[in-house]
């Protein structure tokens, strides 16, 4: 019985052009985009609260660091997902957007924020796995 709901799984990915091997999947680049601890916190942020300077994400991220934050931040603006905008004072103020290649995801982001407010209703939790 396996064997043929896998063939026919295989056969309906196969009639949609779904069956992709992982580089050529159109979601690769994207998840390798937004993934990693913080990336889709940080998303999410500048696309409830707006444009934010450094240390105003860095508050508003409890346990992050410096160091990961600047390297999630530019691991976003190489993905053309957020912007950075450079105002030469001393010292620089650095304000960083959403991009609208990045704003493509409000819904994306909209809808996993809803998920989250629900199980966490629930009462589920990650180091748990599931409600409490």
């Amino acid at each position: 019985m396996n064997d043929m709901m896998d063939q026919e799984i295989k056969g309906r990915a196969a009639s949609k052009n779904l069956a992709h091997t992982p580089g050529q999947c159109p979601m690769d680049p994207l998840l390798r985009a937004v993934s990693g601890r913080w990336t889709l916190y940080i998303l999410w942020l500048l696309r409830s609260e707006g444009p934010q300077r450094f240390g105003a994400l860095k508050t508003q991220i409890p346990g992050i660091s410096a160091k990961m934050l600047t390297e999630r931040l530019r691991g976003l603006e190489a993905a053309g997902l957020i912007t950075r905008e450079v105002v030469p004072t001393i010292p620089p103020q650095v304000t960083y957007a959403m991009s609208c290649r990045g704003a493509e995801l409000h819904r994306a982001l909209d809808g996993l924020h809803q998920v989250a407010e629900k199980w966490q209703g629930e009462g589920w939790t990650l180091e748990a796995g599931g409600p409490q």
